[in-house]
């Protein structure tokens, strides 16, 4: 492997005899200046390669779980839980989920400088993966509710951080002019994610049972983690650079670009766990579609949201990284208060589609423009503290959708219900319209923030420039 990862590119000499009486000293002192020469590292294209596949796999696992929480919302909120507790709370249930993918992404705050102090970063990585395995293991014994704060909550969160951030934190530091496109490739695997785990967790539930659904789920995360953490090496050439500082100067926090790029990553990563979570609810709540087609049509979103993060990639190198960003933010934005809103079967169909082409390009373009507005050395730093903003905007986005929605029965049974405190079909479908509102909100704040970004940074670069 030490082979594939690096082309070592030196005239070392040491060894050599010297030939026809050549002077002894003066072959020395060459040996000496030879030896004390840095190596120019880079690494080659087979090793780039394995990189993407391992960085696709690892957001398969990682955000792909995430991303189809929403069937564990559907699941644990309805009458047939085994979480009693959860039946109908919706803003409960939902937190649960939020700490675990805000962990995912807040825990960068301590699992960046591990990779800064350590060389054996595939320790770390596979340590997260066999923690958060173990975290979805022990939720298929949950009985109550703070148990499954405790296990898919906590333990799933700081796993998954420890999973995500060493491939995540070292993977653009090996690409230079096709970036963009490597951070989509990586990033894809969370849609083909969520499109895969989407139908095969339902079959699973619905066969098995949510217990050892969970089960197999966490057995096979931490299986298939193993082969993808080997793959880490240690830090050479542009890597060891990228992640050589782990603290953010204090300059560069006054900048008037890092405080609205810190407010556009909270605003955005809570506007977005909006629709990924009450998605799935929302189908089969208002809309009356069986949980199958729910799911169907949660892996629709993610398939999707796979193929257009590569093509946000590749469009983002072309037209600049930060243009591409922004029309993407913006543009989810209109989406949720086009599409979403009030809509009928027709409607959301239109909404699935156009948020998981738009959705996906701040998640994919975050890693590059951070290089592009701060540069390669605060990359770790920056990268670190602003995706543990990130895991604190998630938890502020679906919790709040939650209590906005209320409690409330599924399906045509909350239509017949005569209960004072479960809201009818009509009522339900004006709190989730305050839903989709508030999330649309948020999303459209975090456009305008990045796009500040962008005015501010090119101001500070000396010039406008069109592509950027």
């Amino acid at each position: 492997m030490a082979d594939e990862v690096l082309v070592l590119h030196s005239l070392h000499s040491r060894g050599n005899q010297p030939e026809n009486g050549a002077d002894v000293g003066s072959n020395s002192r060459n040996e000496v200046d030879d030896s004390e020469a840095p190596y120019t590292l880079e690494p080659t294209r087979t090793y780039q390669c394995l990189l993407l596949l391992a960085g696709f796999m690892m957001t398969f696992h990682v955000i792909g779980i995430n991303s189809i929480y929403g069937l564990f919302q559907e699941f644990y909120t309805s009458p047939e839980t085994n979480i009693k507790a959860a039946e109908g709370q919706d803003a409960l249930v939902s937190l649960v989920g939020t700490i675990g993918s805000g962990l995912t992404w807040s825990g960068s705050i301590f699992v960046n400088p591990m990779i800064g102090r350590y060389d054996n970063v595939k320790l770390i990585s596979l340590t997260g993966a066999f923690i958060m395995s173990t975290g979805i293991v022990l939720a298929s014994f949950c009985t109550e509710l703070w148990q499954l704060f405790l296990t898919q909550g906590l333990l799933y969160g700081i796993g998954s951080s420890m999973y995500y951030f060493p491939l995540m934190s070292l993977t653009p530091a090996y690409f230079d002019r096709n970036r963009g496109a490597a951070m989509g490739v990586v990033l894809a695997g969370s849609g083909i994610g969520g499109l895969v785990l989407s139908p095969v967790f339902h079959t699973l539930l619905t066969r098995l049972g949510i217990r050892w659904a969970l089960r197999i789920l966490g057995i096979w995360n931490f299986v298939l983690g193993i082969p993808i953490s080997s793959v880490l090496t240690k830090k050479h050439g542009a890597a060891a650079s990228a992640t050589g500082r782990t603290r953010v100067s204090m300059a560069l926090v006054k900048r008037g670009t890092f405080i609205l790029q810190s407010f556009g990553a909270f605003l955005q990563a809570a506007g977005n766990t909006v629709p990924v979570y009450f998605l799935t609810t929302y189908s089969i709540s208002i809309l009356s579609y069986s949980s199958s087609t729910g799911s169907l049509l949660l892996a629709v979103n993610t398939g999707v949201n796979s193929a257009a993060r590569v093509a946000m990639g590749i469009l983002a190198d072309r037209v600049g990284r930060q243009n591409t960003m922004i029309l993407s933010v913006i543009m989810s934005a209109i989406s949720v208060f086009a599409f979403w809103y009030d809509s009928d079967r027709t409607r959301f169909i239109a909404f699935i589609v156009s948020y998981a082409v738009l959705a996906g390009g701040y998640n994919a373009l975050l890693p590059t423009t951070i290089t592009e507005v701060y540069g390669v050395q605060n990359y770790a730093s920056v990268n670190g503290l602003f995706y543990f903003i990130r895991g604190l905007g998630a938890l502020f986005g679906a919790p709040i959708a939650g209590v906005i929605l209320g409690s409330h029965q599924r399906g045509a049974s909350a239509g017949m219900s005569s209960s004072s405190d479960v809201l009818g079909v009509e009522a339900l479908r004006s709190r989730y319209n305050e839903v989709a509102a508030y999330g649309g909100a948020l999303l459209m704040a975090a456009g305008l923030c990045v796009a500040y970004v962008r005015w501010l940074d090119a101001r500070d670069k000396g010039g406008w420039k069109w592509r950027a």
